[in-house]
C-alpha cells in the first residue's frame, strides 16, 4: 500500500559538472541515472504517490472515459483471415482477456483459394487451430510483448519470441504445430523478429551493449544456440542491421542502415550455409533497398533509392550473379550497374516522395507521398507483353480515394502469385476498413471496417486541412478533427494540439476510439504536421533536424499562435501531447512558447537530448548523431543542441502545467530524462504543476494487455480535458 504522498516530492542538489568543448553545465540531478538506487527508486514512488494525490479529484473523470473507450470497442473481435501456403492466418480477442489468440483454419478444397473463410463472430469454427494462446503465454507476468510470430512455408513449424520485462530483449521458442510440442530450440538475449530459410534454418538478430542490433546469426533448428554462427556483424555504430526475406522466396536479404546511408546483402535462399553478398557497397547519404521481382521474364532487383534526388526514385536491374555465394568478381562488366543507371521505374520527382515498392510475380505496388497524403500505386506485369518487354516509367495507376485527408496501406499478401493485396483505409473520422483488392480488376471489396460499439455516426464530425505560416514564410500543414456541433471558427474552444516532427515520421489520418471522449466533450483535436516529420518530402524532414532543428519548435509555436489568433482557441484552453521525440518538442516549446498553453503532456519524453548525445555508450546514441548531429565531437553541434535541449534551457517562468509519463525499463528513451526534467521543473519555474508517472514494469510503449492500456490513456485523457475545459467528471 502507498504512502499518501500531499506535497511535491524535492529530489536533493548534487552537482556534477558537465564539460565538454569548454563548455560548461552545472547538472543537479544526474544522480537520478542509477537504477538500482533504492534511494532513486524510492523517490520515483514518491513521485507516483504525488500525482495520484494531485489527480484524485479526476477518478470519476478517468473512470467515465475508460469505460466509454471500453464500451465503444469491439472486445470479442478477430481479423480477417490471411492466406499463407495451404492455412488461413487470423488473429481474435475475446471480452474480458488481456490479450489475443493467433489461430489458423486449413484452405478449403474446392474453395476460391483467394476469398477468405466467412467466420461466425464470437466463436472458433470447426477445424480452428490456437497456434498461441497470448494469455497464457503472459500469465504470472505484469508485463508482455510478442517479438516475434513466423511460420515456415510448409506450415509445421512456428517460431515465437516473449518479452516479460519491456527491455525489448526475447526469448525464442520454436513449436511443432503438428504435435503442438515445443522443441528443444530455445533463443535467449535476442532482438524482435524471426526469419526461416526453408524448415531447417532460422537468422535473428542480437544487439550489442548499447542496444543496437548488430549481428545476424543463423540457427540450425535441432542444435544448440552456442552453436550458431554469426553471419553478419556491422562493426560502425552509426548502422543498424535487419534480415528478412523477399515475398518471392528466392533472397535472403541483410539490411545495415543508419539515418541517412545504407547496404544491402543478399543470399540464394537456396544456400543458406553459403556467404551472403553485398548489392552496392555503402555510400555516405546514398539510401537503398531492394525487391525481387521477375521483369520481362527475368529475375530482377526493384531498388528504390535516393541516389538520383532525395524524394527517392525506383530503378530495375537484373539480378545476374550477384546473390550467388561467392566473393565479387574481378571483372566490372559482370558486376550490378551503378545505383544511378538503374532502368528507371519510377523518376524522382520534387513533388512526391516514394516511400517503397513490393513486388510479386504479376503485379508491383508502389507507395509514396504528395500533397501531404500517402497513397498507393499499382503496376500490372500480367499480359502478352510481360515476358518480352520491361515496365516503363508512368505506368503505375493511382488508386482513387474520395475524402481529403485519409490514410491508405497496403497490409500485402504474404503469397508472391497473390491475385489480390489486402488494402487499408481510414481517415480522422472513418473507422479503419479492410479491403481485398483485386488487381486484374482493380476491385476493392471491403471485408471489414472497424466498428463502435453503440453506434457511431461520421457525419457528425468532421475533418480538414488548414495552413499556418512559419517564421521563415514555410507552410505548415495543419489537421483539425471536431464535431460539427462544435465550430471553433465562432469563437475559442478547449484543444488538444499534438506534434511529433522527428525521423521522417508522418503523422497520418487515422480515427481513434479513445478520441471521441475529447471531441464528445466539446474539444478540438489538432495536429501540427511540423519540419522534421515526414509529410511534405524529404526536404520537410531535411529542415528540421541537425543544425535546423529549432524548426520543428518554432513551427509548432506558429501554428499555436495561427489556431490563437484564428479565435479558434486560447492559452487558457490550449493543451498539448507530444510523445518520445515530440516529448522534445513539448519540453522545448514549454521553454520558448509555453505561455500558449494551458497544460502540456509529455509522454516518454526524450527532454534530455544533450547529455545522452554525449554518451555514445548508451541505447541509440551513436545511431542517432546523424539525426541531431555529433556533440561529442563538433563543438558547433553542441552548442546548437545546448540551446534548446529542454532539460538544461529550463528557467525561472511561467511554465504550463505538465504531466511527464515514462517507463522504469524503457530502452530508448531512458526513465531519467523526465525525472530529472520534472525535478528541475520544480525547483526553477516560477509558475505551474509538475507531476511524473513512472510504470514501474513497462518499457517505452508503456503497459501491457489492452485493459491497462485503455485506464492508461483514460488516465491522460482525463488530465487533459480537466485542464482544457475544467471538466471533472
Amino acid at each position: 500500500m502507498s504512502v499518501e504522498q500531499t506535497t511535491p516530492p524535492v529530489a536533493p542538489v548534487r552537482p556534477v559538472e558537465r564539460l565538454h568543448h569548454g563548455f560548461s553545465f552545472i547538472d543537479d540531478y544526474e544522480w537520478l541515472r542509477d537504477k538500482q538506487s533504492p534511494e532513486v527508486r524510492e523517490l520515483l514512488e514518491a513521485e507516483n504517490a504525488y500525482t495520484e494525490h494531485m489527480t484524485s479529484g479526476l477518478g470519476e473523470l478517468r473512470e467515465n472515459i475508460y469505460t466509454e473507450i471500453a464500451s465503444r470497442t469491439k472486445q470479442t473481435d478477430m481479423s480477417i483471415p490471411q492466406r499463407a501456403g495451404s492455412w488461413w492466418y487470423y488473429g481474435r480477442t475475446e471480452e474480458g482477456l488481456d490479450y489475443g489468440f493467433s489461430c489458423r483454419l486449413p484452405v478449403a478444397e474446392g474453395s476460391d483459394e483467394w476469398v477468405p473463410p466467412v467466420i461466425p463472430e464470437g466463436c472458433a469454427p470447426e477445424g480452428e487451430q490456437v497456434i498461441l494462446d497470448l494469455n497464457e503465454l503472459a500469465e504470472g507476468h505484469e508485463f508482455f510483448s510478442l517479438g516475434a510470430s513466423s511460420v515456415t512455408n510448409s506450415g509445421r513449424l512456428l517460431a515465437y519470441s516473449v518479452d516479460t520485462r519491456g527491455d525489448e530483449r526475447f526469448e525464442l521458442f520454436v513449436k511443432d504445430l503438428d504435435s503442438g510440442e515445443l522443441l528443444g530450440d530455445r533463443l535467449d538475449g535476442i532482438f524482435y523478429g524471426a526469419t526461416w530459410a526453408g524448415e531447417d534454418y532460422l537468422f535473428y538478430l542480437t544487439v550489442d551493449e548499447a542496444w543496437r542490433p548488430d549481428k545476424v546469426w543463423r540457427h540450425k533448428i535441432g542444435t544448440a544456440q552456442r552453436e550458431d554462427v554469426c553471419v553478419f556483424e556491422e562493426t560502425d555504430a552509426r548502422f543498424n542491421v535487419g534480415v528478412g526475406a523477399t515475398r518471392s522466396q528466392r533472397f535472403l536479404i541483410i539490411e545495415a542502415a543508419s539515418k541517412v546511408t545504407s547496404e544491402t546483402w543478399v543470399l540464394d535462399m537456396s544456400t543458406p550455409e553459403g556467404e551472403f553478398r553485398v548489392l552496392w557497397p555503402r555510400e555516405q547519404g546514398v539510401e537503398y533497398d531492394v525487391d525481387h521481382a521477375v521483369l520481362a521474364g527475368e529475375d530482377s532487383w526493384v531498388v528504390t533509392h535516393n541516389a538520383t534526388g532525395p524524394n527517392f526514385a525506383v530503378g530495375t536491374c537484373p539480378v545476374g550473379d550477384s546473390a550467388l555465394p561467392r566473393p565479387v568478381p574481378e571483372n566490372k562488366d559482370s558486376m550490378l550497374p551503378g545505383l544511378r543507371e538503374l532502368d528507371r521505374l519510377i523518376e524522382h520527382s520534387e513533388t512526391s516522395r516514394v516511400e517503397g515498392v513490393d513486388c510479386y510475380r504479376d503485379f508491383i505496388f508502389a507507395g509514396y507521398r504528395r500533397g501531404g497524403i500517402g497513397r498507393a500505386a499499382v503496376l500490372r506485369l500480367a499480359g502478352d507483353d510481360a515476358a518480352s518487354a520491361r515496365p516503363q516509367p508512368g505506368a503505375f495507376d493511382e488508386l482513387e480515394f474520395d475524402e481529403e485527408l485519409f490514410t491508405v496501406g497496403v497490409l500485402g499478401n504474404p503469397e508472391w502469385d497473390a491475385q489480390v493485396v489486402r488494402l487499408t483505409y481510414g481517415s480522422f473520422t472513418t473507422p479503419a476498413q479492410i479491403f481485398d483488392y483485386w488487381v486484374s480488376t482493380g476491385e476493392r471489396r471491403l471485408l471489414k471496417q472497424q466498428e463502435v460499439v453503440g453506434g457511431y455516426d461520421p457525419e457528425q464530425y468532421t475533418a480538414y486541412r488548414l495552413w499556418a505560416k512559419a517564421s521563415d514564410e514555410a507552410e505548415i500543414p495543419v489537421s483539425v478533427v471536431h464535431r460539427k456541433d462544435v465550430d471553433p471558427m465562432a469563437g475559442p474552444r478547449p484543444m488538444l494540439l499534438y506534434g511529433y516532427g522527428s525521423y521522417e515520421a508522418a503523422t497520418d489520418p487515422a480515427f481513434s476510439i479513445a478520441r471521441l471522449s475529447l471531441l464528445d466533450r466539446g474539444m478540438v483535436f489538432a495536429v501540427a504536421h511540423v519540419r522534421g516529420g515526414g509529410e511534405l518530402g524529404r526536404g520537410w524532414y531535411d529542415h528540421g533536424k541537425k543544425l535546423e532543428k529549432k524548426n520543428t519548435f518554432t513551427d509548432f509555436i506558429a501554428v499555436a499562435d495561427d489556431l490563437i489568433a484564428r479565435n479558434m482557441t486560447a492559452p487558457d484552453r490550449l493543451v498539448m501531447e507530444g510523445g518520445s521525440a515530440g516529448g522534445m518538442l513539448a519540453g522545448a516549446v514549454a521553454n520558448m512558447g509555453g505561455d500558449r498553453f494551458k497544460a502540456i503532456l509529455a509522454v516518454v519524453p526524450f527532454v534530455d537530448p544533450l547529455t545522452s548525445i554525449l554518451l555514445p555508450e548508451l541505447p541509440l546514441t551513436v545511431t542517432e548523431w546523424d539525426e541531431w548531429g555529433d556533440p561529442l565531437h563538433d563543438p558547433e553541434v553542441y552548442q546548437y543542441m545546448a540551446s534548446y535541449a529542454p532539460y538544461e534551457n529550463v528557467r525561472p517562468q511561467d511554465y504550463p502545467n505538465i504531466l511527464a509519463v515514462t517507463s522504469l525499463n524503457d530502452t530508448r528513451v531512458l526513465y531519467v530524462e523526465p525525472a530529472k526534467w520534472i525535478a528541475r521543473l520544480r525547483a526553477t519555474a516560477t509558475g505551474g504543476t509538475f507531476l511524473l508517472k513512472t510504470e514501474m514494469s513497462a518499457g517505452h510503449g508503456g503497459v501491457s494487455g489492452r485493459y491497462a492500456r485503455w485506464r492508461q490513456t483514460a488516465f491522460e485523457y482525463a488530465w487533459l480535458v480537466n485542464q482544457a475545459t475544467g471538466l471533472r467528471g
